[in-house]
């Protein structure tokens, strides 16, 4: 029924822009300067020192940038994944208030390959949110919550890395890293080796072989400088290991995933943020095993 009636509109729509051509190209420059704005000041101003681009062409690394109301999207229809999402985080008010969570995950109209709830189920995987809807909904509210909650903000992690060592770097950066710095960007997604599986619910989804995660905090480092940390996480982990374990650099998960992060960067400051590994700046030893909230 929903789709006689998206295409009686369809014609509808086609009928009166035969009947007036100037409607077209009045259609035409609405659509240009909406895409303008979306290119041009939008995204941008959703993206720390740019938005992160594929290093080269490769069909697998091709997304299409999807905003939401606190985060933009690097969505891969070819893998049925995120590749990137990238997030801004403050300090949560003493009287933010909670949201009730969803029941349910949200197809996204915007995905060519629209992937529901159900697509998930009795996979052994769960439904792991990349922007993570705790902080998004305390800091943005209920409708950026419900956001959180769309498909295309979705990968498949094991229940061990999602329920556990996931949570606990989600935890850490909005109960530690968040209100020490007052500012941190972070971007995160899936890792894929050169071993293509599969969802065993659904073809239409590429299982991620690990996870990365860069925070970064503009204004962190010496004398006001920048400062970066990275992780990068198996699907194999138990759960219960430090998080310094899993620490590594921005070039290596730039090597891994074929993107370049922070490409607006001056390239010298790039060069030498994106190679460190210093979790000490971090002081990242302080919570590397503190336990999970749940």
């Amino acid at each position: 029924m929903a789709r006689r009636h998206t295409a009686v509109h369809v014609a509808a729509l086609l009928y009166l822009l035969r009947r007036h051509p100037l409607l077209l190209l009045v259609l035409a420059v609405l659509t240009a300067g909406w895409y303008g704005h979306e290119v041009l000041h939008a995204r941008p101003a959703m993206a720390w020192q740019g938005i992160p681009t594929a290093m080269d062409w490769r069909a697998l690394t091709w997304t299409r940038v999807l905003r939401n109301d606190a985060f933009l999207v690097g969505w891969s229809d070819l893998r049925g994944n995120p590749l990137w999402v990238e997030y801004r985080l403050q300090p949560i008010p003493a009287d933010a208030p909670f949201h009730r969570r969803p029941e349910r995950f949200t197809r996204d109209w915007r995905a060519l390959n629209s992937l529901g709830h159900d697509d998930y189920s009795g996979s052994g995987y769960d439904r792991g949110h990349l922007a993570p809807n705790y902080a998004i909904s305390r800091l943005y509210g209920p409708t950026a919550q419900q956001q959180t909650f769309l498909m295309t903000n979705i990968t498949p992690q094991r229940p061990r890395l999602n329920q556990k060592v996931w949570q606990r770097l989600e935890e850490v950066e909005i109960d530690f890293f968040a209100p020490r710095y007052g500012e941190l960007w972070v971007i995160t997604g899936p890792v894929f080796d050169q071993d293509i599986q599969r969802l065993p619910s659904t073809n239409r989804v590429e299982v991620p072989d690990a996870f990365f995660k860069i925070l970064a905090a503009p204004h962190g480092g010496p004398g006001g400088e920048a400062k970066l940390l990275a992780f990068v996480v198996p699907q194999t982990v138990k759960g219960n290991e430090p998080l310094d374990r899993f620490v590594t650099s921005v070039d290596h998960i730039e090597e891994l995933t074929g993107f370049d992060f922070f490409p607006q960067m001056a390239p010298a400051l790039q060069a030498r943020l994106e190679a460190a590994v210093d979790p000490a700046a971090w002081r990242l030893g302080d919570v590397a095993r503190r336990p999970g909230r749940y």
